[in-house]
Protein backbone atom coordinates (compact mmCIF):
# COMPACT_ATOMS: atom_id res chain seq x y z
CA UNK A 1 0.00 0.00 0.00
CA UNK A 2 1.15 3.38 -1.01
CA UNK A 3 2.72 4.89 2.22
CA UNK A 4 0.86 8.41 1.53
CA UNK A 5 -2.51 7.71 0.44
CA UNK A 6 -2.73 4.56 3.10
CA UNK A 7 -2.44 7.22 5.96
CA UNK A 8 -4.46 10.29 6.56
CA UNK A 9 -2.04 12.38 8.50
CA UNK A 10 0.29 12.41 5.22
CA UNK A 11 -2.33 12.53 2.43
CA UNK A 12 -3.73 15.41 3.85
CA UNK A 13 -0.63 17.73 4.36
CA UNK A 14 1.05 16.60 1.19
CA UNK A 15 -2.06 17.89 -0.88
CA UNK A 16 -2.55 20.86 1.23
CA UNK A 17 1.33 21.37 0.25
CA UNK A 18 0.59 21.06 -3.39
CA UNK A 19 -2.81 23.56 -3.48
CA UNK A 20 0.04 26.45 -1.50
CA UNK A 21 2.13 25.45 -4.65
CA UNK A 22 -0.94 25.93 -7.04
CA UNK A 23 -1.71 28.82 -5.53
CA UNK A 24 1.57 30.36 -5.79
CA UNK A 25 1.75 29.35 -9.49
CA UNK A 26 -1.58 31.28 -9.82
CA UNK A 27 0.48 34.60 -7.94
CA UNK A 28 2.95 34.25 -10.31
CA UNK A 29 0.98 33.94 -13.59
CA UNK A 30 -1.27 37.03 -12.20
CA UNK A 31 1.42 39.44 -11.11
CA UNK A 32 4.39 38.71 -13.91
CA UNK A 33 1.99 37.65 -17.32
CA UNK A 34 -1.21 39.44 -16.46
CA UNK A 35 -3.39 36.40 -16.19
CA UNK A 36 -5.65 37.61 -13.76
CA UNK A 37 -6.09 36.03 -10.34
CA UNK A 38 -9.51 34.24 -11.93
CA UNK A 39 -8.00 33.17 -14.65
CA UNK A 40 -4.66 31.81 -12.85
CA UNK A 41 -6.07 30.32 -9.66
CA UNK A 42 -9.28 28.48 -12.29
CA UNK A 43 -5.77 26.93 -14.06
CA UNK A 44 -3.30 26.42 -11.66
CA UNK A 45 -4.96 25.02 -8.60
CA UNK A 46 -6.88 22.17 -9.90
CA UNK A 47 -4.01 21.69 -12.64
CA UNK A 48 -1.20 21.48 -9.70
CA UNK A 49 -3.20 19.25 -7.66
CA UNK A 50 -3.83 16.48 -10.89
CA UNK A 51 -0.29 16.96 -10.80
CA UNK A 52 0.29 16.13 -6.84
CA UNK A 53 -1.71 13.08 -7.32
CA UNK A 54 0.30 11.84 -10.38
CA UNK A 55 3.62 12.68 -8.35
CA UNK A 56 2.06 9.89 -5.93
CA UNK A 57 3.38 7.55 -8.47
CA UNK A 58 6.94 8.12 -7.71
CA UNK A 59 7.00 5.62 -5.24
CA UNK A 60 7.09 2.74 -7.52
CA UNK A 61 10.12 4.36 -8.66
CA UNK A 62 11.89 4.37 -5.59
CA UNK A 63 11.21 1.51 -4.34
CA UNK A 64 12.54 0.11 -7.74
CA UNK A 65 15.83 2.74 -7.06
CA UNK A 66 16.26 2.36 -3.64
CA UNK A 67 18.98 4.68 -1.64
CA UNK A 68 22.04 2.47 -1.48
CA UNK A 69 20.84 -0.14 -3.57
CA UNK A 70 20.83 1.21 -7.03
CA UNK A 71 24.13 2.70 -8.67
CA UNK A 72 23.97 6.68 -8.15
CA UNK A 73 23.93 7.15 -11.84
CA UNK A 74 21.08 4.84 -12.39
CA UNK A 75 19.15 6.31 -9.94
CA UNK A 76 19.43 9.78 -11.18
CA UNK A 77 19.27 8.65 -14.43
CA UNK A 78 15.89 7.24 -13.70
CA UNK A 79 14.82 9.70 -11.73
CA UNK A 80 15.38 12.61 -14.10
CA UNK A 81 14.07 10.46 -16.93
CA UNK A 82 10.49 10.78 -14.70
CA UNK A 83 10.85 13.95 -13.91
CA UNK A 84 11.32 15.46 -17.93
CA UNK A 85 8.23 12.98 -19.13
CA UNK A 86 6.03 13.77 -15.71
CA UNK A 87 6.82 17.71 -16.64
CA UNK A 88 6.04 17.64 -19.95
CA UNK A 89 3.00 15.85 -19.80
CA UNK A 90 2.29 18.26 -17.06
CA UNK A 91 3.02 21.33 -19.10
CA UNK A 92 1.07 19.90 -22.43
CA UNK A 93 -1.92 19.33 -19.82
CA UNK A 94 -2.33 22.63 -18.57
CA UNK A 95 -1.78 23.98 -22.25
CA UNK A 96 -5.26 22.49 -23.17
CA UNK A 97 -6.64 23.16 -19.90
CA UNK A 98 -5.78 26.88 -20.86
CA UNK A 99 -7.12 26.58 -24.08
CA UNK A 100 -10.41 25.31 -22.83
CA UNK A 101 -11.00 28.19 -20.51
CA UNK A 102 -9.82 30.74 -22.83
CA UNK A 103 -12.97 29.65 -24.39
CA UNK A 104 -15.14 31.88 -21.95
CA UNK A 105 -15.12 35.33 -21.38
CA UNK A 106 -14.27 35.23 -18.36
CA UNK A 107 -10.77 34.27 -19.11
CA UNK A 108 -9.96 36.49 -22.28
CA UNK A 109 -5.95 35.90 -23.26
CA UNK A 110 -5.18 33.18 -20.98
CA UNK A 111 -3.80 30.55 -23.72
CA UNK A 112 -1.57 33.12 -24.72
CA UNK A 113 -0.43 34.09 -21.35
CA UNK A 114 -0.18 30.25 -20.22
CA UNK A 115 2.39 29.97 -23.70
CA UNK A 116 4.59 32.71 -22.68
CA UNK A 117 5.15 30.75 -19.15
CA UNK A 118 6.03 27.22 -20.52
CA UNK A 119 9.46 27.05 -20.25
CA UNK A 120 9.26 28.79 -16.55
CA UNK A 121 6.74 25.87 -15.68
CA UNK A 122 8.39 22.89 -17.57
CA UNK A 123 11.16 23.62 -15.50
CA UNK A 124 9.29 24.13 -12.30
CA UNK A 125 7.38 20.73 -12.92
CA UNK A 126 10.97 18.63 -12.66
CA UNK A 127 11.84 20.36 -9.65
CA UNK A 128 8.48 19.60 -8.45
CA UNK A 129 8.64 15.80 -9.54
CA UNK A 130 11.87 15.52 -7.74
CA UNK A 131 10.74 17.32 -4.59
CA UNK A 132 8.09 14.70 -4.64
CA UNK A 133 10.13 12.14 -4.92
CA UNK A 134 12.90 13.02 -2.44
CA UNK A 135 9.63 13.12 0.03
CA UNK A 136 8.85 9.43 -0.93
CA UNK A 137 12.61 8.31 -0.25
CA UNK A 138 12.02 10.12 3.03
CA UNK A 139 9.45 8.15 3.96
CA UNK A 140 10.62 5.06 2.85
CA UNK A 141 14.06 5.36 4.58
CA UNK A 142 12.09 6.49 7.94
CA UNK A 143 9.67 3.48 7.56
CA UNK A 144 12.77 1.41 7.06
CA UNK A 145 14.30 2.60 9.97
CA UNK A 146 11.09 1.74 12.07
CA UNK A 147 10.70 -1.58 10.61
CA UNK A 148 14.34 -1.89 11.86
CA UNK A 149 13.91 -1.06 15.31
CA UNK A 150 10.48 -2.81 15.74
CA UNK A 151 12.22 -6.29 14.65
CA UNK A 152 15.27 -5.13 16.79
CA UNK A 153 12.90 -5.27 19.65
CA UNK A 154 10.93 -8.46 19.00
CA UNK A 155 14.30 -10.18 18.77
CA UNK A 156 15.64 -8.33 22.09
CA UNK A 157 11.67 -9.78 23.76
CA UNK A 158 12.34 -13.31 22.10
CA UNK A 159 15.79 -13.50 23.42
CA UNK A 160 14.75 -12.41 27.22
CA UNK A 161 11.41 -14.91 26.65
CA UNK A 162 14.32 -17.74 26.19
CA UNK A 163 16.61 -16.54 28.54
CA UNK A 164 13.63 -16.45 31.25
CA UNK A 165 12.59 -20.19 29.88
CA UNK A 166 16.01 -21.58 30.88
CA UNK A 167 15.95 -19.85 34.07
CA UNK A 168 12.17 -21.28 35.07
CA UNK A 169 13.56 -24.66 33.88
CA UNK A 170 16.09 -24.25 36.31
CA UNK A 171 14.05 -23.83 39.38
CA UNK A 172 12.05 -26.57 39.10
CA UNK A 173 14.78 -29.41 39.44
CA UNK A 174 16.55 -27.12 42.10
CA UNK A 175 13.43 -27.36 44.51
CA UNK A 176 12.87 -30.84 43.55
CA UNK A 177 16.18 -32.26 44.75
CA UNK A 178 15.89 -30.19 47.89
CA UNK A 179 12.70 -31.58 48.85
CA UNK A 180 13.53 -35.28 47.55
CA UNK A 181 16.55 -34.80 50.10
CA UNK A 182 14.58 -33.38 52.96
CA UNK A 183 12.13 -36.73 52.58
CA UNK A 184 14.60 -38.88 52.18
CA UNK A 185 16.16 -37.67 55.46
CA UNK A 186 12.75 -38.57 57.31
CA UNK A 187 12.55 -42.16 55.78
CA UNK A 188 14.69 -43.63 58.34
CA UNK A 189 13.83 -41.42 61.36
CA UNK A 190 10.23 -40.88 61.17
CA UNK A 191 8.63 -42.61 58.21
CA UNK A 192 4.79 -41.23 59.01
CA UNK A 193 6.35 -37.55 59.03
CA UNK A 194 8.40 -38.43 55.84
CA UNK A 195 4.46 -39.56 54.36
CA UNK A 196 3.42 -36.33 55.24
CA UNK A 197 5.69 -34.24 53.83
CA UNK A 198 5.02 -36.36 50.61
CA UNK A 199 1.70 -35.56 50.33
CA UNK A 200 1.85 -31.89 50.88
CA UNK A 201 5.04 -31.74 48.74
CA UNK A 202 2.76 -33.24 45.87
CA UNK A 203 0.14 -30.59 46.58
CA UNK A 204 2.73 -27.98 46.23
CA UNK A 205 4.15 -29.44 43.30
CA UNK A 206 0.77 -29.28 41.65
CA UNK A 207 0.11 -25.85 42.30
CA UNK A 208 3.96 -24.84 41.13
CA UNK A 209 3.00 -26.27 37.62
CA UNK A 210 -0.08 -24.00 37.20
CA UNK A 211 2.29 -20.95 37.31
CA UNK A 212 4.62 -22.33 34.13
CA UNK A 213 2.87 -20.41 31.37
CA UNK A 214 2.57 -16.83 33.78
CA UNK A 215 5.11 -14.54 33.63
CA UNK A 216 3.76 -12.49 36.66
CA UNK A 217 2.11 -13.09 39.65
CA UNK A 218 0.24 -11.31 42.87
CA UNK A 219 2.78 -11.43 45.33
CA UNK A 220 0.09 -12.71 47.55
CA UNK A 221 0.01 -15.62 45.40
CA UNK A 222 3.88 -15.91 45.63
CA UNK A 223 3.81 -16.04 49.43
CA UNK A 224 1.17 -18.76 49.70
CA UNK A 225 3.42 -20.44 47.52
CA UNK A 226 6.43 -19.76 49.95
CA UNK A 227 4.00 -20.24 53.09
CA UNK A 228 3.31 -23.36 51.32
CA UNK A 229 6.95 -24.73 51.26
CA UNK A 230 7.61 -23.75 54.23
CA UNK A 231 5.07 -26.06 55.67
CA UNK A 232 6.50 -29.08 54.49
CA UNK A 233 9.99 -28.24 55.96
CA UNK A 234 8.22 -28.00 59.00
CA UNK A 235 7.26 -31.33 58.95
CA UNK A 236 10.68 -32.22 58.91
CA UNK A 237 12.48 -29.26 61.29
CA UNK A 238 9.47 -29.10 63.92
CA UNK A 239 9.84 -26.37 66.11
CA UNK A 240 13.26 -25.56 65.17
CA UNK A 241 11.49 -23.73 61.82
CA UNK A 242 9.54 -20.88 62.95
CA UNK A 243 8.26 -18.56 59.88
CA UNK A 244 7.24 -14.48 60.29
CA UNK A 245 6.00 -12.99 57.28
CA UNK A 246 4.87 -9.53 57.27
CA UNK A 247 3.53 -7.27 54.21
CA UNK A 248 3.16 -3.79 54.39
CA UNK A 249 1.96 -1.08 51.71
CA UNK A 250 -0.06 -2.72 49.62
CA UNK A 251 2.84 -5.05 48.61
CA UNK A 252 0.62 -8.06 48.05
CA UNK A 253 -0.91 -6.60 44.64
CA UNK A 254 2.34 -6.51 43.01
CA UNK A 255 3.10 -8.61 40.22
CA UNK A 256 6.39 -10.33 40.79
CA UNK A 257 8.27 -13.55 38.44
CA UNK A 258 6.45 -16.86 40.00
CA UNK A 259 8.53 -18.57 42.86
CA UNK A 260 11.15 -15.61 42.64
CA UNK A 261 11.21 -16.37 46.64
CA UNK A 262 11.74 -19.63 46.40
CA UNK A 263 15.45 -19.99 46.04
CA UNK A 264 15.87 -17.85 48.44
CA UNK A 265 13.55 -19.69 51.18
CA UNK A 266 15.26 -22.88 50.61
CA UNK A 267 18.88 -20.90 50.95
CA UNK A 268 17.22 -19.83 54.56
CA UNK A 269 16.19 -23.00 55.57
CA UNK A 270 19.03 -25.44 54.43
CA UNK A 271 21.85 -22.82 55.36
CA UNK A 272 20.33 -21.02 58.40
CA UNK A 273 17.53 -23.32 60.09
CA UNK A 274 19.35 -26.56 58.77
CA UNK A 275 22.64 -25.15 59.90
CA UNK A 276 21.93 -24.43 63.56
CA UNK A 277 20.45 -26.98 66.29
CA UNK A 278 18.03 -24.94 67.85
CA UNK A 279 16.96 -23.52 64.71
CA UNK A 280 15.15 -19.88 64.25
CA UNK A 281 13.16 -17.70 62.50
CA UNK A 282 12.54 -17.17 58.70
CA UNK A 283 11.61 -13.39 58.11
CA UNK A 284 9.71 -12.82 55.07
CA UNK A 285 9.43 -8.89 54.45
CA UNK A 286 7.56 -7.40 51.82
CA UNK A 287 6.95 -3.49 52.01
CA UNK A 288 5.53 -0.94 48.68
CA UNK A 289 7.30 2.31 48.56
CA UNK A 290 5.84 4.38 45.57
CA UNK A 291 6.71 2.17 42.81
CA UNK A 292 9.02 0.12 44.09
CA UNK A 293 8.22 -3.22 45.99
CA UNK A 294 11.43 -4.30 48.47
CA UNK A 295 11.51 -8.37 49.15
CA UNK A 296 13.33 -9.03 51.76
CA UNK A 297 14.62 -12.93 53.49
CA UNK A 298 16.15 -13.16 56.73
CA UNK A 299 17.37 -15.94 58.51
CA UNK A 300 19.82 -16.60 61.41
CA UNK A 301 23.25 -18.13 61.03
CA UNK A 302 26.65 -18.87 63.09
CA UNK A 303 27.94 -15.88 64.15
CA UNK A 304 31.30 -17.75 64.07
CA UNK A 305 30.87 -19.13 60.35
CA UNK A 306 32.57 -18.14 57.48
CA UNK A 307 31.22 -15.70 56.04
CA UNK A 308 29.66 -16.00 52.82
CA UNK A 309 26.99 -18.06 51.55
CA UNK A 310 27.86 -19.99 48.40
CA UNK A 311 26.10 -18.16 45.75
CA UNK A 312 25.19 -21.25 43.54
CA UNK A 313 22.35 -21.46 41.12
CA UNK A 314 19.41 -20.27 43.42
CA UNK A 315 20.54 -16.79 44.29
CA UNK A 316 22.28 -16.41 40.97
CA UNK A 317 18.68 -17.73 39.08
CA UNK A 318 16.94 -14.91 40.81
CA UNK A 319 19.50 -12.07 40.18
CA UNK A 320 19.45 -13.09 36.30
CA UNK A 321 15.49 -13.10 36.80
CA UNK A 322 15.90 -9.64 37.92
CA UNK A 323 18.43 -8.52 35.70
CA UNK A 324 16.31 -9.86 32.24
CA UNK A 325 12.91 -8.61 33.53
CA UNK A 326 13.90 -5.32 34.81
CA UNK A 327 17.60 -4.01 34.20
CA UNK A 328 18.73 -1.93 36.19
CA UNK A 329 15.62 -1.36 37.98
CA UNK A 330 16.20 -5.00 39.75
CA UNK A 331 18.62 -5.79 42.32
CA UNK A 332 19.54 -8.44 44.66
CA UNK A 333 21.65 -7.51 47.86
CA UNK A 334 23.09 -9.74 50.40
CA UNK A 335 23.21 -8.27 53.70
CA UNK A 336 25.28 -10.44 57.52
CA UNK A 337 24.96 -8.99 60.53
CA UNK A 338 24.70 -9.84 64.38
CA UNK A 339 23.70 -13.27 63.33
CA UNK A 340 21.22 -12.78 60.66
CA UNK A 341 21.55 -13.20 56.99
CA UNK A 342 19.69 -11.78 54.62
CA UNK A 343 18.92 -11.39 50.73
CA UNK A 344 16.98 -8.20 49.74
CA UNK A 345 15.26 -7.95 46.52
CA UNK A 346 14.50 -4.43 44.68
CA UNK A 347 12.23 -4.41 41.52
CA UNK A 348 9.58 -1.79 39.90
CA UNK A 349 6.24 -2.62 41.30
CA UNK A 350 3.75 -3.87 38.58
CA UNK A 351 0.09 -3.36 39.24
CA UNK A 352 -2.53 -6.00 37.69
CA UNK A 353 -4.09 -4.63 34.75
CA UNK A 354 -1.22 -2.66 34.13
CA UNK A 355 0.83 -2.94 30.78
CA UNK A 356 3.58 -5.53 32.01
CA UNK A 357 0.47 -7.58 33.93
CA UNK A 358 0.40 -10.05 30.46
CA UNK A 359 1.23 -13.81 30.72
CA UNK A 360 4.33 -14.74 28.99
CA UNK A 361 3.25 -16.14 25.41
Amino acid sequence: MHPIIARSDRLIPYMLAWLGVGVLLAAHLQASAGAGWRGGLALAVPWTALYGFASLSAWHLCRSFPLGGAGTLRLLSAQLSAALLSSALWVLLGRAGSQLLGRYRQFPGLPEVYDTQIPLLFGAGILLYLLAAAVHYLIITFERSQEAERRALELKVLAQEAELRVLKMQIDPHFLFNSLNSVSALIGSDAARARGMCLRLSEFLRSSLALADRERIPLSEELAMARSYLEIEQVRFGRRLAVDVSVTGGAEACLVPPLLLQPLIENAVKHGIGALVDGGTIAVRAERSGGSLRLLVENPCEPEAPRGRPTGIGLENARNRLRTLHGSEGRLDIARQAGKYAVILTLPCRDPGGPDSGSAP
